[in-house]
């Protein structure tokens, strides 16, 4: 337990000279984005996700099978939609590859961008998400955890994929003491799973109990200060933001 509660402090507050700086509990926050959308998009937007592209393909099984209340139209416009997402998070990635920092900052600015779409679409709608409305959140979701997913990966932190959870849990069992090894970071592992479920959780309760503008408000909210927080942090310390320093 100490172990695990040292290892959670050491991924909110890094230590001075860890590489990865400000980035881990950055990335948590992007996580909690993560469970704050794929609620809106299972919950409100007809058993579809934005963010899980596992859950799609097996939605997407289902649906083709005949399943009642899954859409295969929805899941492979949200599967086009991250992908085309994930294309323009790799471009981004290519771009500021020598510069961690800017590439949190610039992109996290870009899905605030695609995520106000949303705010100001379903303020036009007045809260009715069928149709022509309920795809386009769909698009505008799916392209940014596309790009979200997309720099995660480039950014290269363990355990903090911010959208993907299995492999996080399956090392979180398979590197333990009870299995035989080493336990290697613990308590960022745990934060990554409590990230999301919380995430999911405030999604969930906010939809049953006030509108969905108000999850698509959230989300944007966490983006840009997380935007901010990466463009200001980056300007001062120029160590962490190297891949690989």
């Amino acid at each position: 337990m100490r172990t695990l509660l040292t290892d959670a402090a050491r991924t909110l507050v890094p230590p001075k000279d860890d590489r990865h700086r400000p980035l881990p509990p950055l990335m948590l926050v992007l996580t909690v984005v993560t469970g704050l959308i794929d609620a809106v998009s299972y919950l409100a937007l007809g058993r579809v996700f934005v963010a899980n592209m596992t859950g799609n393909v097996v939605f997407l099984g289902f649906a083709l099978a005949g399943a009642p209340g899954l859409s295969a139209p929805a899941s492979l416009v949200s599967m086009v939609s991250f992908l085309a997402g994930a294309l323009a998070g790799g471009r981004f990635g290519t771009r500021f590859a020598a510069h961690r920092g800017r590439l949190l900052a610039t992109t996290t600015a870009v899905q605030a961008l695609l995520v106000t779409g949303t705010v100001i679409a379903v303020a036009v709608a007045h809260g009715e998400v069928t149709g022509a409305v309920r795809y386009l959140l769909i698009v505008l979701l799916g392209i940014a955890m596309g790009m979200q997913n997309a720099v995660a990966r480039r950014l290269g932190v363990p355990d903090l994929t911010t959208t993907v959870l299995t492999l996080t849990l399956t090392g979180l069992a398979a590197d333990s003491s009870p299995a035989g090894g080493a336990t290697p970071r613990p308590g960022r592992r745990v934060l990554s799973v409590l990230a999301m479920f919380l995430g999911a959780l405030a999604g969930a309760l906010l939809l049953g109990h006030a509108e969905l503008l108000f999850v698509l408000g959230l989300s944007l909210l966490l983006l840009v200060v997380t935007s901010a927080a990466a463009h200001r942090l980056s300007a001062s310390d120029p160590a962490w933001i190297r891949p690989g320093s």
